[in-house]
């Protein structure tokens, strides 16, 4: 019989040092059985596990607590080394990626000397003839008509010659590839990502690792409507397979135009699938001109006719396992996270919310982001019409009657629709991740809770009334609670929940908080995208996985190439500045490099269902609510603008209030004079400044990245906040527009607000007061524990009391 050891560590005065115990197959097999359900059993459950076992009655219970502690450290130490495994064959693979890459880039630069060399000989001989020596190859394509798709040997033809042109993309030798700044290749990064400088149109090519086959890899890249969102059909007309066992497809193609200031566009392609001799796959596909339209001829009016030139996905077998992609597009690289969202999916590294499965959640996402872009298109083969409109506003409304937004609460219905009010604006100067940021944070300051109630009891009742619905408050507070990420976190899918407020004991009982499901991208400063998107619709908190979805929100594409829309001063000068955009440029002490460089567009689309009696009630209500967001999102639009064009629609502080720096100077002064006094520096301790920063090295600088939480409040009748640091903005989970909006009781708990009054009257007498450690909550409900709190009279030149500061020292989220 298989015998198996372990040792018991003994460390009691009488007994053995250690002692093996052997355990039978059987017992093993036992307490394996226990461990999958229980991996750390306790003292109660062992003792049960020997009497219900037999076969473990001569083992003693410490040896089993033992053995599970062997158990679970043999566990980890497996999942450590198999997590290793997988970083060793990523580095691997990206080490080889990298060193082709280097290859190349050396071949690149062989070939500039060489033609350097060859110029500086022609412009030294008087008697050569001009000659045009530039180094930069432009890539053009011969037309390819639809009327080869007729005929199968041309298409092969067209076929090899795409692959070839594509494979000079993919390898760099006919374009000379620029290396994105910010961009540093990892085993977990997106992928190299560079632009094209010298191929017709704008092309950009992404090198990546996913753990996937490559066939799998293919498979999921040919269903582009799978992860290209903007792709609204996708058809494959033709299909029929090549001499050397490849596949020849001819599709069409049509794309969401991503505002309502351009046109939608449709494709014809051919797609080239084959097999190289190195065992590569490749996927290339390219434009066919001419003038036939897609398989619906009325649909295919409203659609502009676009050009692909060659691109497509060289996918490679990795050493180490998994693929190596190559991706040259000129319409998105939203492949490549894709393909990495399912490689991570699929070796269950990433976990999800509510217990819900990673493709349904992603399905969710998918569903968010096309209902609105076909808010924002609004086809006519899907049913919307232009409702009549005095043109007095630069809205565009729609209706859509053939959509029922219907739930299964019941069968009966009521004939209406869905009416999608939309708008397209210039936005100047504004950063669409810090914009997005706020939209997302701060719905408060931009939506109208009864409207949002209105269209949330619509997806939950067939019957209902427009003025019914206002008897319900909401608190104006949102609990955001995540369901899942993408891998970089570009994207977030929650469920954010609205808390109602009802007006009588007897509403109370009906009345019921309101769920959104949305998803948020973009959202970050560093990041590269396409866009940011803040995309939203009401749910029932049940969140069935078939839930209608009436999808509104928010779009941002910024129209400068630059990528300098954002320094590294640029939050602090935002969220340091006292009065709105007046001292942003200030701060550092010199103009804003980015002041009136960045420009975006921004696209609103907002959708509410109806019932035929009360098309007109509900189209005034639209109408009306999506001006008021129209103008809500201009201020702070405004506001947040480092040029200050918009710092007299900011909120302001009384007009004696000083300018950030200043006040900085202030809290510190103050803050060393109170620690000058023996009695409190066994609570103080140190100086909020370090001692070896150096000369001339700007205070609000230093205060801005202190590590604790500084917050300022005013003396007024209701103490509000005026001013926090970076830390300060992270536990209140706030900005600068919101933070003079919360007062100092909206933070504390119970407990804490009783501290703080009792000790006020401390604060005022004697310059300072210590606060115990306690929770406070911030804007987003989330509770925040703190080791303790540092409070002090804030002085100003004149050595009169400006303020209250606040240091919450050891801050995190509970």
């Amino acid at each position: 019989m298989e015998m198996t050891m372990c040792r018991e560590s003994n460390s009691g005065g009488g007994g053995d040092n250690g002692k093996y115990v052997r355990y039978t197959t059987e017992q093993v097999e036992a307490l394996e059985r226990v461990y999958v359900e229980c991996p750390k059993p306790s003292s109660v459950r062992r003792q049960q596990l020997i009497r219900e076992c037999p076969i473990l009655c001569n083992i003693e219970p410490k040896q089993i607590k033992v053995w599970f502690q062997n158990r679970r450290c043999r566990e980890k130490q497996r999942k450590e080394a198999s997590r290793l495994q997988t970083v060793n064959k990523k580095l691997s693979a990206m080490n080889k990626l990298l060193m082709e890459e280097n290859d190349r880039l050396q071949k690149q630069v062989s070939q500039l000397v060489y033609e350097n060399g060859y110029m500086r000989q022609q412009l030294h001989s008087a008697s050569a003839t001009t000659t045009d020596t530039s180094c930069e190859s432009v890539v053009t394509a011969p037309q390819h008509s639809l009327r080869d798709a007729n005929n199968p040997a041309g298409l092969l033809a067209i076929a090899e010659e795409t692959l070839a042109e594509f494979l000079s993309k993919a390898t760099g030798t006919s374009v000379t590839w620029v290396q994105m700044p910010g961009m540093k290749p990892g085993p977990d990064s997106v992928g190299i990502v560079a632009i094209s400088q010298s191929c017709g149109g704008v092309a950009a090519r992404a090198c990546g690792l996913v753990n996937l086959e490559p066939s799998k890899v293919a498979d999921i890249l040919k269903d582009r409507p799978s992860w290209f969102r903007e792709c609204r059909n996708h058809e494959v007309l033709t299909m029929f397979p090549a001499g050397n066992g490849g596949i020849i497809e001819l599709i069409y193609m049509q794309i969401y135009a991503p505002t309502t200031l351009s046109p939608a566009r449709d494709f014809w392609t051919l797609r080239y699938t084959t097999t190289l001799e190195d065992g590569s796959l490749v996927v290339c596909e390219r434009s066919l001109s001419g003038a036939g339209s897609g398989p619906n001829a009325s649909a295919s009016t409203q659609f502009v006719r676009a050009e692909m030139l060659p691109s497509g996905y060289l996918i490679r077998p990795s050493d180490g396992g998994g693929s190596i992609i190559h991706i040259v597009d000129h319409l998105d690289l939203e492949a490549l996270r894709h393909i990495r969202q399912i490689a991570v999916e699929t070796s269950g590294e990433v976990a999800y919310g509510l217990g819900r499965q990673p493709a349904v959640l992603r399905n969710f996402s998918q569903r968010l982001s096309r209902g609105f872009n076909d808010a924002v298109n609004g086809f006519n083969d899907d049913g919307w019409s232009l409702m009549n409109s005095d043109g007095s506003e630069d809205l565009i409304i729609s209706i859509n009657s053939s959509k029922n937004i219907g739930t299964s609460v019941s069968s009966l219905s009521l004939p209406g629709g869905v009416i999608c009010v939309k708008a397209s604006m210039l936005l100047q100067d504004v950063h669409p991740a810090l914009l997005i940021q706020f939209l997302r944070e701060h719905r408060s300051e931009w939506a109208d809770y009864s409207v949002d109630a209105y269209s949330a009891a619509s997806l939950k009742s067939n019957s209902y009334a427009l003025g019914g619905l206002r008897s319900t408050r909401f608190s104006g507070s949102q609990i955001i609670m995540p369901l899942g990420h993408t891998v970089e976190r570009e994207e977030l899918l929650e469920i954010v929940r609205l808390e109602s407020q009802a007006l009588t004991q007897e509403e109370a009982i009906l009345s019921r908080d309101i769920h959104l499901l949305q998803t948020c991208s973009g959202a970050d400063e560093n990041a590269v995208r396409a866009c940011s998107e803040l995309v939203f619709a009401p749910i029932d908190e049940m969140f069935p996985d078939d839930a209608p979805l009436m999808p509104s929100g928010f779009r941002i594409i910024p129209l400068d190439s630059k990528k300098d829309t954002m320094t590294a001063f640029r939050t602090l000068d935002l969220a340091s500045s006292l009065e709105v955009g007046s001292t942003a440029n200030r701060v550092t002490g010199e103009t804003s490099p980015n002041s009136g460089n960045t420009r975006s567009v921004l696209t609103i689309a907002f959708q509410f269902p109806f019932e035929n009696h009360l098309q007109d009630s509900v189209a005034t209500m639209a109408r009306q609510y999506v001006l008021s967001v129209i103008s809500s999102v201009q201020r702070v639009a405004m506001a947040i603008s480092p040029s200050g064009v918009g710092t007299h629609l900011g909120p302001k502080l009384s007009p004696n209030s000083p300018e950030a720096p200043t006040l900085a100077h202030w809290i510190c002064q103050s803050y060393r004079q109170v620690l000058n006094r023996k009695a409190v520096f066994f609570h103080l301790g140190a100086e909020l400044m370090r001692s070896n920063r150096e000369e001339g090295e700007p205070v609000l600088d230093l205060l801005w990245h202190h590590p604790d939480a500084i917050l300022c409040c005013s003396l007024k009748s209701v103490p509000v906040f005026t001013f926090a640091n970076k830390a300060g903005f992270d536990m209140l989970e706030t900005s600068l527009l919101a933070l003079q909006d919360i007062t100092i009781d909206k933070i504390f708990d119970d407990s804490g607000g009783k501290a703080l009054c009792s000790d006020f009257p401390k604060i005022m007498q004697q310059g300072f007061a210590y606060l115990p450690s306690g929770i406070c909550i911030s804007t987003m409900g989330r509770h925040v524990s703190y080791d303790q709190i540092i409070a002090w009279k804030v002085l100003n030149n004149e050595n009169s009391i400006h303020c209250i500061a606040f240091a919450f020292i050891n801050w995190s989220f509970v």
